[in-house]
């Protein structure tokens, strides 16, 4: 498997790899640091064996999204995410409108954006949700940060279905989950260990009838009829 990784900081380029890196061994990079390599990248004949594409939305040399618009026009094939360090909901719709297939914050933890991958790989589309609240509120209300989104995204409502499922400490974990923290935060914050946080993710996923974290907080949002 092939993954093309467009950002123009070094740093970010490395963590994504070493945490993709975890899909496979057999997983390949290619590294584009601007819009002039990018470019050239996805008009490679090599490009045709890309099996997915993270791209940064701001890469130097780009105007607005035309990156993004030339590389879905270029390979329509091959799935791609967005990443930025935007989190604005009415500027994740219009990309995914236009048809990428995933937007991951760089605020987001590297488990988040390893759940996303996967979901992004089997056929899915990642959104974030951050979405959520931007619904709840209605156009032209923004989030003030993911924790805000995820808590306003639990409604009375939604509460009130998946306490039919799920107990109330699981409707707990849920909750943080959906801000995109790990195992490690949500132990701290709930004042419990992480091995109870691994049990409790289980159970959700058995109940909600999904494989990993991403999909649980998507069932979540299904299940509140937004």
């Amino acid at each position: 498997m092939r993954i093309l990784i467009a950002d123009d900081h070094r740093l970010i380029v490395e963590g994504v790899k070493l945490k993709l890196g975890e899909l496979g061994p057999d997983t390949e990079f290619v590294v584009a640091m601007d819009k002039a390599e990018l470019r050239e990248t996805i008009h490679s004949p090599e490009a045709a064996a890309l099996s997915l594409a993270l791209i940064d939305l701001a890469m130097p040399g780009a105007q607005g999204n035309e990156h993004l618009t030339e590389m879905i026009e270029q390979l329509p094939h091959v799935p791609l995410i967005v990443l930025s360090g935007s989190e604005d909901p009415s500027l994740m719709k219009s990309l995914l409108a236009m048809g990428v297939q995933g937007f991951i914050p760089k605020a987001y933890s590297p488990d988040v954006m390893l759940s996303a991958v996967r979901l992004v790989l089997s056929g899915g589309v990642y959104v974030p949700p951050l979405l959520l609240q931007e619904h709840v509120d209605g156009a032209g209300t923004t989030p003030a940060s993911p924790a805000a989104s995820a808590q306003s995204a639990f409604s009375d409502s939604l509460e009130e279905r998946l306490r039919k499922l799920l107990t109330e400490r699981q409707i707990d974990v849920l909750r943080l989950l959906s801000q995109g923290k790990p195992n490690k935060l949500i132990a701290r914050d709930l004042g419990i260990s992480e091995g109870t946080v691994k049990i409790h993710l289980a159970a959700i996923f058995r109940a909600l009838n999904v494989r990993n974290r991403v999909e649980a907080v998507v069932a979540s949002r299904r299940i509140s009829g937004l």
